[in-house]
């Protein structure tokens, strides 16, 4: 088994000396400017007709992302890991089957993996070092089923990415890796907790990568980095396998420069798993495949859409006043709305009718969401992922402390996290056994997602719209920057289980990308695709961000 380095610095070196020799065969006559110039911003149907077409070996496509990371991300910092080693001899397995051999759907596309998900043989360090341990890592025995899926399609696993510690933050900062900066300025914050997943994929660091979303983990960083991220129906993707945060909102989903890419990315990664039981029956609820068929540039023609009004106007009888209250009460400042309306008005064009009333999803339903309370629940997920793909020291939150003797960080087994949980610590529990399991998470759930539903079909909408995040992402390096990361509130999706998907809708005065947000119907992604696909297709908006030099070291 191949065992990454262990410490933080060492998990950052990875293996470039075979990855950064020369970027073209000698056998072909393919100069590198041609490389670059068919690879840069290539979609996953693109990359397979090069490969159609013989343009490019497999071997050959893998040293020009490896050669890009060497180059760039000494500066952006969007890997904790790289296996460059792994990634070539996939790639040269790839490149010497026969003509014959049937190829997946991801065959020879370079990706990037996040790292609080389990890749066997790699450190799962989920951002923090204490995982990361001389002698005690977290070195996962198994893939998780979403890598298996990747594997299968052919996709080439090139490392792991930086987040922050257990996804808990709406920045990229981590105790393993450091600081992440935005693909579009580094002094940015790219978002979190997928950020380093973005900024790889905005850089062209790979062609795709994945993502996790606890609250808008997925989405925000996308939105920040002119990127698709797109967060499945609860169930679609399995989180078996990967680490949680709170593994009753828990979910994941790919990030990608285009539609295409997400919609086959999505189909790779969907399955049933029995280590997640909320898949159970998802193949049968699903949408038929493929999800590309859902991809018409005329989808919005004839839709309905509504932005919900405490997205718009804030919640500050939910937030409060106090210190650690979002600004405005949790509404759109002017810059961020001004973006919105001038998204919403190119959905208009592209055929769509969009409403704006205040009787839409207004604080109310943001309130009934909110009591949703999975809090108690927190240590039980852990202690099931360690149970399935922990390493051979540690099982359990407890077995990890007696092995290492060093103490779990309190937020993740009933601790708070200060600036956002309320109410001081929880005893922990199981959500099978608790008798306050309905009061606390069956029944707040099952209300806002009626509430979603019943306004969705009073309106008949097909669907809302709304800003990814309520500000532009900031400055991170100036002094007293804030350092929680750039405020979203689209958590509410994730509570009620719906699809929601971020694209490119623009770009602010500064430069900096602004992401438009649609949400959906439960087991309707491809409809949710589709819409996506047709504002993509009428817009364009995704630009290619100018990279500053910095080596790995």
């Amino acid at each position: 088994m191949h065992r990454p380095h262990a410490l933080p610095h060492a998990f950052l070196l990875g293996c470039l000396t075979a990855a950064c020799a020369a970027q073209t065969n000698p056998q072909t006559s393919q100069p590198a400017s041609s490389i670059d110039r068919d690879l840069m911003e290539v979609s996953v149907p693109q990359l397979e007709q090069l490969y159609a077409q013989h343009r490019y070996t497999v071997t050959q496509v893998t040293r020009w992302y490896l050669d890009r990371i060497n180059r760039y991300d000494g500066t952006y910092r969007a890997l904790l890991y790289l296996d460059a080693e792994a990634a070539l001899r996939t790639a040269a397995a790839e490149d010497g089957e026969p003509p014959s051999a049937h190829h997946g759907a991801l065959w020879g596309v370079p990706i990037l993996i996040k790292a609080n998900t389990s890749v066997q043989g790699w450190v799962t360090s989920a951002g923090w070092e204490g995982y990361t341990l001389p002698g005690k890592q977290l070195v996962s025995p198994r893939d998780a089923m979403i890598v298996q899926r990747l594997k299968a399609a052919g996709a080439v696993l090139l490392g792991q990415t930086n987040m922050p510690d257990f996804a808990a933050s709406d920045t990229n900062i981590s105790t393993a890796g450091g600081r992440t900066g935005d693909a579009y300025d580094v002094r940015f914050s790219p978002g979190g907790s997928s950020g380093g997943t973005a900024t790889g994929v905005a850089a062209n660091f790979a062609v795709l990568g994945t993502g996790t979303d606890t609250a808008n983990s997925v989405r925000q960083p996308a939105a920040n980095n002119s990127l698709v991220g797109f967060l499945p129906t609860r169930g679609l993707t399995s989180i078996a396998g990967i680490h949680p945060l709170d593994w009753l909102r828990d979910n994941t989903g790919p990030l990608t420069r285009d539609i295409t890419s997400a919609a086959i990315a999505l189909e790779v990664m969907q399955a049933e798993d029995p280590l997640d039981t909320w898949t159970k029956d998802s193949l049968a609820k699903a949408e038929p495949g493929p999800y590309t068929k859902y991809l018409k540039k005329d989808a919005l023609k004839g839709k309905r859409f509504a932005v919900p009004w405490f997205v718009l106007e804030g919640s500050p009888d939910v937030y409060g006043t106090g210190p650690d209250a979002p600004p405005l009460g949790g509404a759109v400042v002017p810059e961020t709305r001004a973006a919105l309306m001038k998204a919403i008005e190119r959905m208009r064009a592209a055929g769509a009718t969009v409403i704006i009333d205040k009787e839409i999803l207004p604080e109310s339903f943001f309130a009934v969401a909110r009591r949703m309370n999975t809090r108690p629940y927190r240590r039980e997920g852990v202690d099931l992922f360690l149970r399935d793909f922990g390493p051979p020291q540690y099982h359990s939150v407890a077995e990890y402390e007696a092995a290492t003797g060093e103490k779990f960080p309190a937020f993740m087994v009933g601790g708070i996290r200060p600036g956002k949980d309320t109410d001081g610590d929880m005893t922990q529990r199981s959500l099978e056994t608790d008798p306050d399991a309905e009061a606390n998470f069956y029944g707040p759930q099952r209300e806002a997602l009626s509430i979603y539903e019943e306004t969705r079909k009073k309106w008949r909408l097909d669907g809302f719209v709304y800003p990814a995040l309520q500000i532009p992402t900031y400055d991170e390096t100036v002094p007293g920057a804030s350092k929680a990361g750039p405020y979203s509130e689209t958590g509410w999706i994730n509570r009620i289980g719906v699809p929601a998907v971020s694209v490119p809708g623009g770009f602010y005065s500064n430069g900096l990308p602004f992401g438009l947000e649609i949400s959906g119907v439960r087991w309707k992604d491809g409809d949710l695709l589709g819409y996506a696909y047709a504002y993509e297709q009428a817009t364009h908006n995704r630009k290619l961000p100018k990279l500053v030099e910095g080596h790995r070291k």
